[in-house]
């Protein structure tokens, strides 16, 4: 977490700065109430977006000024939604010295009068480097990347291909100078699999390296979606599979163009009647058929859910092509061309072209993803991009209510595959390679096994826990943590999803982050004591990450049992009836109304290496840090002991800048600026009036308008 500096008062003063978050605060107080359509979102026509995006385009200027980026750095406005209420949420990419940013992505919270609420980064703070010439040639990257390819097998570059410098800004680190090069090769995706290689512009390191097509890699889906309508166009004395009503979507037959370039040999389908396919593999034109009622269903989802114009929400149609490359089972979306392929399966799945309903979904919203939060496709957000793919190319087949193909949990049911699907939503572990439970190793598994993760949340959050048939199929909700709960319904499910991942999420973002992400979501839509936001702590609690919420009594969820272990260790060690009291686990058990839960370097931790950093912003700013449902010994004298470091700007012995130590809304203890030290104090609080009690701890930080003063926590543990 590249943290908070202190913005200078004339610059906090051009423009009023709240919370500055990597996720979204979590403690909105909202009512309860009825789903909100479109997650919350109006819809907009192409002329408003335009409008709206010029006007996040003329306010970039203050925005980077205020958020203390260099001179060096542009925003660059890249989507706008509108909450019901007015309020907006201005997504932007970063440049640096006309370079694009790899992780600069962040999202403006604005209310409906346009204060600024706060902000959703990718990496936090302003971008410096000491140059933008790299040592590397293009050529040497481009041999480097051959050489450092994982993905594909005798890795090659083109010209096309060539590395693109960039700046390359993880989550947590320094940002460095890179080159972005593409390989092909021999891989999942068949022989023109591509691999994206990102190299130290100065000394060659492999800085990251992923799969360029975002699909159902190594698998496929593609059965007929039987009789069906399908929108086409005419002109003159023939047909087109021209979708005018979905932003001009056209099918075209690739004829076997290589997955890098499937329009190479393409042509559009035509003829003079307007009846397509036969039903079976023996007409080309039947996979058409399958893609554009597939792509049609997707986007009328999208727009009929999220009041959502398409993959851009611009209105504007994708093409798609069937019948790419040679035995390529596999189907993806690629975001370079704006453009989705499928190919017809292999012997390993009958030929079986994978066109199939939910495959088509599932591309299609890799494009949405692309466009929203563009979740990077390695490590854990790898693994959300692919599970966003997988949830909504599931309530795509829901949604259609296609008698062929009935609405289920599983993933390409319809492949002819030899287990009978690709995955499973409800039990995730059940192919043999995908995760229904997170571990620490989660962001080392490849992608489409990662997701499971998130698809087993979404499953957990929708339609709860035991054994039900949904589409006909078997499904068992099985938690890894052995609780009993309701679901709030698919539906609910699935905007919460997708306003966490049009507002909060970036590119950056892993399980932590989403965890956070959604609470905010369903505390937007539904109301932060609502049922649904609950039954979401839930859920991730179910599938191993963080705690659940304490019940808010309005629903009758069966209470979650005491977890007998915990994957990534003990989170109570030592007798510490706190959760992951010294932060070694990230955020896990704690609320925080920041991402103040860091392992950056910028700072040291008192043990181990992650810590919580407050305040420090040198603007008027809150914060809060909190733990909810803490059984306090009932023996002895229990105390509250917690190791503190100040840092400050300010001099003198007025409190200016406060953390305050509240227990059941009750405040025990005060520190400020004028506690400054030099190293971590341990500070100790009697906890006997709350003597066998369960009680809510609060860390709650307070800065005035200028000079800043830094609160460090570590190692809190009530005992």
């Amino acid at each position: 977490m590249n943290r908070k500096t202190a913005l200078a008062a004339a610059v906090a003063a051009a423009l009023t700065l709240g919370t500055v978050v990597m996720a979204s605060s979590q403690d909105v107080a909202l009512a309860s109430g009825p789903a909100v359509p479109g997650a919350g979102f109006r819809a907009m026509s192409a002329s408003d977006r335009a409008s709206a995006l010029t006007q996040a385009g003329q306010e970039a200027g203050a925005v980077a000024k205020a958020l203390g980026l260099g001179p060096d750095e542009r925003l660059l406005p890249k989507d706008v939604l509108v909450d019901n209420d007015g309020a907006r949420h201005v997504r932007y990419d970063r440049s640096y010295r006309g370079l694009p940013v790899l992780g600069g992505d962040l999202v403006v919270h604005r209310d409906a009068k346009g204060a600024v609420l706060s902000t959703s980064w990718a990496h936090q703070g302003a971008i410096s480097l000491a140059g933008v010439t790299p040592k590397l040639s293009g050529q040497d990257a481009a041999a480097t990347a051959e050489r450092s390819a994982k993905h594909v097998r005798q890795a090659r570059t083109t010209s096309k291909d060539s590395g693109q410098l960039v700046v390359w800004a993880p989550a947590d680190g320094a940002p460095v100078l890179a080159y972005r090069t593409t390989v092909t090769g021999a891989g999942e995706a068949g022989a023109d699999s591509r691999e994206a290689v990102l190299l130290d512009a100065g000394t060659g390191a492999v800085l990251d390296q992923y799969e360029v097509e975002q699909g159902v890699s190594g698998t496929g889906n593609g059965v007929n979606v039987g009789q069906v309508t399908i929108e086409t166009s005419q002109g003159g004395s023939g047909y087109t599979l021209t979708d005018a009503l979905h932003g001009g979507t056209i099918v075209y037959d690739s004829y076997n163009s290589p997955q890098s370039n499937p329009a190479q040999n393409a042509r559009a389908f035509s003829k003079s009647s307007n009846s397509w396919g036969n039903g079976s593999t023996s007409s080309r034109e039947s996979a058409a058929v399958d893609a554009s009622y597939g792509l049609a269903k997707t986007w009328d989802f999208y727009q009929s859910a999220f009041n959502r114009s398409g993959i851009r929400n611009d209105g504007r149609g994708a093409p798609a092509y069937v019948h790419v490359d040679n035995q390529l089972l596999n189907a993806f979306y690629d975001d370079s061309c704006f453009c989705m392929s499928f190919g017809d399966g292999s012997s390993q799945n009958g030929n079986t072209p994978l066109t199939a309903l939910d495959v088509s979904g599932h591309e299609m919203s890799h494009g949405v993803t692309a466009a929203t939060a563009n979740l990077n496709y390695s490590g854990e957000s790898g693994g959300l991009n692919e599970a966003t793919s997988d949830i909504f190319g599931t309530m795509v087949e829901f949604y259609a209510g296609n008698t062929t193909d009935p609405g289920d949990y599983y993933i390409g049911e319809k492949l002819n595959m030899g287990n009978g699907y690709l995955r499973r939503m409800d039990n995730p572990a059940a192919d043999g390679n995908s995760l229904s439970c997170y571990n620490s190793g989660a962001g080392s598994v490849d992608v489409h096994y990662s997701s499971g993760i998130a698809n087993h949340f979404f499953y957990l959050t929708a339609e709860g826990t035991g054994a039900k048939t949904i589409g006909g199929l078997p499904h068992n909700g099985t938690p890894c943590n052995g609780d009993s709960f309701n679901g709030i319904g698919r539906d609910k499910a699935a905007q919460i999803w997708y306003r966490a991942l049009s507002t909060y999420l970036t590119s950056t973002s892993n399980y932590a982050s989403a965890r956070t992400a959604t609470l905010q979501a369903a505390a937007d839509l539904y109301g932060a004591n609502s049922q649904e936001r609950y039954i979401v702590s839930k859920a991730w609690a179910a599938v191993s990450i963080g705690t659940a919420l304490p019940d808010p009594g309005n629903g009758n969820p069966s209470p979650s049992p005491t977890p007998t272990s915990s994957p990534t260790g003990n989170p109570n060690p030592g007798g510490n009836a706190l959760t992951n009291g010294d932060f070694e686990q990230g955020a896990t058990g704690w609320t925080q109304s920041a991402n103040d839960i860091t392992n950056s370097t910028q700072q040291s931790a008192h043990g181990g290496s992650w810590y919580a950093w407050m305040m420090g912003y040198g603007s008027a700013a809150t914060e809060t840090l909190s733990q909810s449902n803490i059984a306090v010994p009932s023996t002895g004298s229990p105390k509250l002991t917690f190791w503190l470091k100040v840092t400050t700007q300010e001099s003198g012995t007025t409190a200016y800048d406060t953390l305050k130590v509240n227990v059941n809304g009750q405040t025990l203890a005060t520190y400020s600026n004028a506690n400054a030290s030099a190293g971590y104090v341990q500070k100790t609080i009697d906890l006997s009036a709350f003597r066998g009690q369960n009680v809510n701890l609060t860390f709650a930080g307070q800065e005035d308008a200028s000079l800043s003063t830094i609160f460090l926590l570590d190692d809190v543990k009530i005992g």
